[in-house]
C-alpha cells in the first residue's frame, strides 16, 4: 500500500509525522509477524504521509510478495495501538467492492499492534491538488458513499466519534470570557464572530446525521491514486453520518494547499450530492473550530507535527466559511 509522495511545490504543512522504521521494531515482534507470513522481510521502505508515530511501510517479502506493514507499540503514544486494533476491524469488515486495501492479518504482540495489508502501488494525490485528481478523487467519493449507505459495518455515530471535539468554537469562547486567552493568533473577522461561530457551531450534530459509513479522516495522505483506482486507506476513525461528511471534512485541506478553484470544485460536488447547504456550512464551522483550538494544544505523544497542519486547515477553512454564510 505504496504512500508515495505526491509533487510539492508549497510551504504549507505537510501531512507527515516521525515514523518508525521497521527494523527498529523489537526483534521478537519481527519474528513473529515474519512467521505468520511464512517469509522473511527483505526490505522494508518507510512512507511519510500521515501522522502515526508507528511503522508504516512498504515491505519485500524473501519469497517475492509485497505487503504493506503497519506497526505500532505503546510508546511514545498509549493511544496509537487501539486506533490501529478499531482499523483492522473496521477494514475486516468493509465490502469486497469497496476500493481499500485488503487486510491481510492483524496481530497483537506484547503490546504491539500490526496490520499486513495488500501493498497497492500507487500515488497521493499532487500538492496543491491538481483540478483533475480532486474530480478524481470527488467522482470516487460520491461512488463510495453510495456503496456504504447504509453503513455496512458496525461503527459510532459521528456524533459520537466527534462530539467531544467538534465544540472548539465554544471553548475558544471560553477561553477568551475567563482571560486565559486574548486569541490574539486569531484572524479579526474571527474574532468578531467568534459568538456566531459557536452558536452554530452547536447544531453540527443534527447537521451531520446520516445512514452513510463516513471515512472521517479523508486527506490526500489517505487516498492512492492508480491507474484506474482511487484507494481510501486509513479507516480507524470511521463513523456513521451524512454522506457528505468526508468531503466537507477535506476540504480545509485542499484549500490549504491552494488548489486552482477548489472552493467552487468542492462546492459544486456537494451541490450535486443534495447536501443541504446549511447543513454543510454548520459542518464547515464545527470543522474549522476543531482544528483551529487543537491547533493551540500541546502535541500529542509522538506527533510533533500535528498541530501546524491543523492550524493551517483551520485559517484555510475561514474565508470559505465566511463566503457561504456572508457575515461581515
Amino acid at each position: 500500500m505504496g504512500k508515495r509522495a505526491g509533487a510539492k511545490t508549497t510551504a504549507v504543512p505537510a501531512a507527515a509525522g516521525v515514523r518508525l522504521e521497521w527494523w527498529a521494531v523489537p526483534l521478537a515482534v519481527r519474528s513473529e509477524v515474519e512467521a505468520a507470513l511464512g517469509s522473511p522481510v527483505e526490505s522494508a521502505v518507510t512512507q511519510t504521509g500521515g501522522f502515526s508515530p508507528g511503522v508504516a511501510a512498504r515491505v519485500r517479502l524473501a519469497d517475492g510478495r509485497r505487503v504493506f506493514i503497519k506497526a505500532v507499540g505503546p510508546e511514545p503514544n498509549p493511544e496509537a495501538p487501539g486506533i490501529h486494533r478499531a482499523e483492522a476491524r473496521i477494514t475486516a469488515a468493509l465490502p469486497g467492492a469497496a476500493p481499500v486495501p485488503s487486510l491481510l492479518t492483524a496481530l497483537d504482540l506484547d503490546g504491539w499492534v500490526v496490520l499486513v495489508l495488500e501493498d497497492v502501488d500507487g500515488k497521493m494525490p499532487a500538492q496543491p491538488w491538481q483540478p483533475d485528481e480532486l474530480r478524481r478523487v470527488l467522482a470516487a467519493a460520491a461512488d463510495l458513499s453510495v456503496l456504504l449507505d447504509p453503513s455496512p459495518v458496525e461503527a459510532p455515530p459521528v456524533a459520537d466519534r466527534l462530539g467531544a471535539s467538534f465544540q472548539g468554537w465554544r471553548r475558544l469562547a471560553a477561553a477568551s470570557a475567563a482571560g486565559t486567552d486574548d486569541l490574539a493568533w486569531l484572524g479579526p473577522w474571527a474574532r468578531r464572530n467568534l459568538g456566531r461561530l459557536a452558536d452554530r457551531e452547536a447544531g453540527w450534530t443534527a447537521a451531520a446525521a446520516g445512514s452513510a459509513l463516513v471515512h472521517g479522516d479523508l486527506r490526500a495522505d489517505n487516498i492512492l491514486l492508480t491507474e484506474d483506482r482511487v484507494v481510501v486507506v486509513d479507516w480507524p476513525w470511521a463513523a456513521v453520518g451524512a454522506a457528505w461528511f468526508d468531503v466537507v471534512a477535506m476540504g480545509p485541506s485542499v484549500v490549504m494547499q491552494g488548489t486552482p478553484d477548489a472552493v467552487r470544485l468542492l462546492d459544486r460536488h456537494l451541490h450535486a450530492q443534495g447536501a443541504a447547504p446549511e447543513d454543510v456550512t454548520t459542518v464547515l464551522i464545527a470543522a474549522a473550530g476543531f482544528f483551529l483550538h487543537q491547533s493551540v494544544q500541546p502535541p500529542p505523544p509522538g506527533l510533533p507535527t500535528v498541530r501546524s497542519f491543523q492550524r493551517a486547515q483551520g485559517e484555510a477553512a475561514l474565508p470559505w466559511i465566511r463566503a457561504r454564510t456572508g457575515w461581515h
